[in-house]
């Protein structure tokens, strides 16, 4: 059963939802699900997290898993730590954009080093994200 904290945001209940299972390690499965949850929107931007140590006791983890899992996703660029005001979902944007270029550039390179053309590669991006995107 997931663990769910709620509260509200511009007059609209916002809830976070955390189910640890036995798959991938805890922080991961703490970063992922935070992660999908605040670029689907679920999570808005300005949403205030639970503390790491009111997180970490909510789900039977140690401090300092929560703790890593929060710093990846600072370092993502999904949430910010305001210093004593708490963590907070982050604007989507330079980070993300950043990521997304990036991963766009290596694509290119590897596509043109395979010998693909311009044709070929915008194919293969097209086929990916309706497969990703279920279009």
């Amino acid at each position: 059963m997931p663990l769910i904290f709620r509260g509200m945001r511009d007059n609209r209940r916002v809830t976070l939802k955390i189910h640890i299972d036995d798959g991938a390690p805890p922080y991961e499965q703490v970063r992922a699900q935070i992660s999908e949850q605040a670029r689907s929107g679920a999570l808005p931007v300005g949403y205030r997290l639970p503390t790491v140590r009111g997180l970490a006791e909510s789900l039977g983890l140690a401090a300092n898993t929560v703790a890593k899992a929060y710093r990846a996703l600072e370092g993502d660029g999904v949430i910010e730590t305001r210093g004593r005001n708490g963590t907070f979902v982050a604007a989507a944007g330079s980070a993300a954009e950043r990521e997304l270029a990036s991963a766009a550039q290596e694509y290119a390179s590897r596509a043109r080093r395979l010998g693909g053309t311009e044709s070929d590669a915008l194919g293969a991006v097209r086929d990916a994200l309706r497969a990703a995107y279920g279009d």
